[in-house]
């Protein structure tokens, strides 16, 4: 899937070997470097020939109104999208006033690594200019994890045959959503079309100037955003370490900053140009203050030294893979990828603090630099499990977000919170309701993530004093969204006119996954204020006030929950992804042709409404988090139902997929979907890695080692292991944080290990068979087999006898203008076409 003459195997760096502009974008993003809060993308210093040259900060965004083409009560009425902030990365070299321009330039080396072990990119290059000069230029790029708001970036150049005037340009840009240098649009090629995951384009002038100016080789701009008023400044430092004879003239304007260094270079005597650039907004502090915060971070760092600042990086680095890494015995390839993608959730989490965990993180403008439910369901299991405060810090970020989603839920006829589909500020930004408002099911996401963390950190103290309020008000929501009906003497509890994770089918009944997760979120909120009552009382007495929380709510949401309606159908065996989700007919993906993928992109929602398709791994999702409540044989049957209807446009579908392929024993499928997962922004297998990181993806992947090879789960939050090792992996070995005890799991063939640092002993289980490790001590538990084993993959084959509920038999196609045939017709249809067969073809 990679080009590895080009992406050369290393497991602790990304390797690229030689310049390509083709795919600049990709190589942007895989390069990319941030924090969390700041993040560049892996744009060359030349500042030119870029996809994007984004600059991005968590969280600093502009509005705009959104135009429906039919107004409705209710509807979203307010946008929002991140800004691509100054751009600083600018550090341009000249050789007897000729540019470095790589795609013209005769270079001899090329070597552009990002380091994970110290966060560093670095670029190598060895270019021969046109009057046969040799020049050796060394670059590197770090935006620091300890201090939130630095980023520093540094050039060395050496000519090495001859002396020469040289000239490094430095430059902060305001490129006003990607103006390139000399004020142009980037050439680089772009994708004609729609596609509803790009990053909306506000064509008015985004950013105001406000306070600019240079002092000596350190310069300022600072902005307010026209319709947020969020401000925004960047001031960048530069220090010149070189023997030869140098000069310096500066350029300040309202959207550039220039500071131009001109050396008379002698053969062999280096020239370091070194800058020091640190960014900080505000919801509303004038400009001026934050100019005043970047001098005072650019001045600390000066008196603590450079160094100093890549020791701290390292040093910090050193920490994170002591409790967040996962090696994969023998396979190199596969241990590269895993530690890119563990990297990338450094960068998009770290220093978040109490912000949200954006879709892209801060490596690109895709999804607008929106807060989807990726962060709760994707992210904050590695979060929870490795670094428990950035997980704390996630969500207080939904915690802070409650007032708004108070406001949603009201306009939208229920009590309790609602929590936005898709934001930035707290207020709903999805513009088309059926796929986003209606997923009310993030509610339960939230909730879930937060009981995920209070089960790994034991940290009740979190729950008792913002975390409730989060339990409380969620469940509220689904004790009036939901309703009472009788049958037969027995009454049941429904939700309808929702959306669950799969968006290719929408605003349905008694959706599987959302009634799943509602029924949990009911539980965990009455179990949360029954124990706080007992445990801590003075708390629960606050919480009753604060929220005015009635006693008899609890056995409310207890009794909606024991009575939530779970669909289930017994002539296929299998639970329904929703009450009418059967009686469709089915989209033959197999016989789907390759240009008309993804489906979202060349099919009318309409059309794609009316098949038994899926976008993502919907069931199957429930059938992993709530696996405590599902048989094995119904984890098998419904995974083999959904996973041939599933297309894996998503890019959340297929660590799910993996996970449950992984239990159930489709073992080879399992590592086939693990590694379609892994390499899913590596090797740009949805044709749109240019647009960022998937943050989510990256996540699963943690997941889908420790929870589907690995078998780590914690229902009702005891720890238990049924581990999945595949054929050809020697080891697989990870780190989880539970209750504050660090322990190091090594699942092997024939044994599993759980060795404990110093910290309480931890209970767990192992297929079933109890231990305790005490802190310092290592328990080893043995392992016969690493579970069932089913050959190849589902089909719908295996339903060709099978009828519905209703007596009649399913049927496959491809939507075209010809009629579907049964399932148990021939092999193709009868005017000849194959992509009409049933699903016996």
């Amino acid at each position: 899937m990679i080009d590895r003459d080009r992406f050369p195997v290393d497991p602790w760096r990304l390797v690229e070997n030689h310049y390509a502009l083709e795919d600049a974008g990709v190589t942007e993003t895989l390069f990319s470097v941030g924090n969390g809060y700041l993040g560049l993308r892996g744009n060359h210093p030349e500042g030119r020939h870029s996809h994007e040259d984004g600059t991005f900060i968590n969280g600093f965004h502009e509005t705009f109104p959104i135009r429906h083409a039919e107004q409705a009560y209710g509807f979203a009425e307010v946008g929002q999208t991140i800004i691509n902030a100054p751009d600083a990365k600018v550090m341009r070299v000249y050789v007897d006033d000729e540019p470095l321009s790589l795609d013209v330039a005769d270079v001899r080396e090329y070597e552009r690594t990002l380091d994970m072990r110290d966060g560093v990119l670095r670029r190598h290059i060895l270019w021969n200019t046109p009057s046969g000069k040799l020049v050796r230029i060394d670059f590197e790029r770090m935006v620091s994890f300890e201090e939130k708001h630095l980023a520093i970036m540094s050039v060395e150049v050496t000519v090495l045959n001859a002396d020469a005037p040289v000239t490094v340009n430095c430059q902060i840009v305001n490129r006003q959503d990607g103006e390139d240098v000399y004020g142009g649009t980037p050439n680089a090629p772009k994708k004609a079309g729609f596609d509803p995951r790009k990053a909306e384009r506000i064509h008015e002038r985004v950013l105001q100037p406000q306070e600019f100016w240079q002092d000596g080789l350190r310069s300022a701009l600072s902005y307010r955003a026209t319709e947020s008023d969020m401000t925004l400044a960047v001031v960048a430092d530069h220090l010149v370490e070189t023997e030869n004879e140098c000069s310096a003239r500066t350029l300040i304007e309202s959207d550039i900053a220039k500071n131009v260094f001109r050396v008379q270079a002698k053969a062999g005597v280096p020239i370091r140009v070194t800058k020091l650039v640190s960014y900080h907004t505000s919801r509303g502090v004038p400009a001026r203050e934050l100019v005043d915060r970047c001098r005072r971070t650019l001045d600390r760092v000066r008196t603590e030294g450079i160094e100093r600042q890549f020791a701290r990086q390292r040093e910090w680095l050193d920490g994170f893979w002591s409790r967040s890494d996962v090696r994969i015995g023998g396979h190199d390839d596969l241990q590269q990828a895993t530690r890119w993608c563990l990297f990338q959730l450094a960068q998009a989490a770290a220093r978040a603090d109490g912000l949200g965990v954006p879709a892209k993180g801060v490596s690109g403008s895709g999804y607008s630099g929106h807060y989807f439910w990726d962060t709760e369901i994707y992210v904050l299991p590695f979060l929870a499990y490795t670094t428990p405060l950035w997980a704390r810090n996630a969500l207080r970020m939904r915690y802070l977000m409650l007032p708004a989603a108070r406001k949603r839920a009201h306009q939208l006829n229920e009590a309790g919170a609602l929590f936005p589909w898709r934001t930035i500020n707290g207020e709903e930004a999805s513009a088309y309701y059926a796929a986003g408002t209606a997923q009310y099911h993030i509610n339960a996401d939230v909730s879930f993530a937060l009981a995920k963390y209070v089960r790994a950190t034991g940290d009740t103290e979190f729950l008792h004093r913002e975390g409730v309020d989060i339990a409380v008000e969620t469940a509220r929501l689904w004790a009036t969204l939901g309703f009472w009906r009788e049958s037969d003497g027995e009454d049941s509890f429904h939700i309808h006119g929702v959306t669950g994770p799969d968006e290719y089918t929408t605003v349905v009944n008694d959706n599987l996954f959302t009634n799943v997760m509602a029924r949990f979120n009911l539980r965990f909120a009455a179990r949360t204020v029954r124990e706080m009552a007992v445990d801590d009382p003075e708390a629960y007495r606050h919480m009753v006030d604060r929220l005015g929380l009635d006693p008899s709510e609890e056995e409310g949401w207890e009794r909606a929950a024991e009575a939530m309606n779970i669909p289930f159908s017994p002539a296929l065996g299998i639970h329904p992804q929703d009450h009418v989700f059967l009686e469709k007919e089915v989209w033959d993906l197999e016989h789907t042709p390759a240009d008309q993928r993804p489906l979202l992109l060349h099919f009318h929602p309409l059309v794609i409404y009316r098949y038994q398709v899926l976008k993502q791994a919907d069931v199957v999702l429930a059938l992993f988090l709530q696996g405590n409540h599902f048989t094995d044989g119904e984890k098998l049957a419904d995974f083999e139902y959904y996973d041939p209807l599933t297309t894996g446009d998503s890019t959340l579908s297929a660590v799910v997929q993996s996970i449950l392929a992984a239990e159930v024993g489709y073992q080879d499928l399992a590592r086939e979907y693990f590694e379609e997962s892994l390499f899913v922004d590596l090797a740009d297998l949805h044709n749109n890695a240019a647009d960022g990181v998937h943050v989510a993806s990256a996540g699963g992947i943690w997941t889908s080692l420790v929870a589907g090879f690995g078998g780590m789960r914690d229902h009702f939050g005891d720890l238990s292991f049924d581990p999945r090792l595949p054929a050809d992996w020697p080891e697989l070995s990870y780190v989880l944080h539970w209750h504050g005890t660090r322990l190091t799991v090594t699942v092997t063939r024939d044994a599993l290990s759980v060795r404990a640092d110093a910290g309480e002993p931890v209970s767990f289980t192992v297929r079933g068979v109890p231990y305790t490790v005490e802190g310092g001590t290592e328990v080893v538990a043995p392992l016969e087999g690493q579970g069932p084993v089913i050959a190849g993959k589902p089909s719908l084959r295996q339903f060709a006898d099978v009828r519905r509920e209703d007596g009649t038999l399913l049927s496959a196609s491809v939507p075209t203008v010809t009629t579907t045939i049964p399932i148990i017709g021939s092999e193709v249809d009868p005017e000849g076409d194959p992509a009409r067969a049933g699903l016996d073809a």
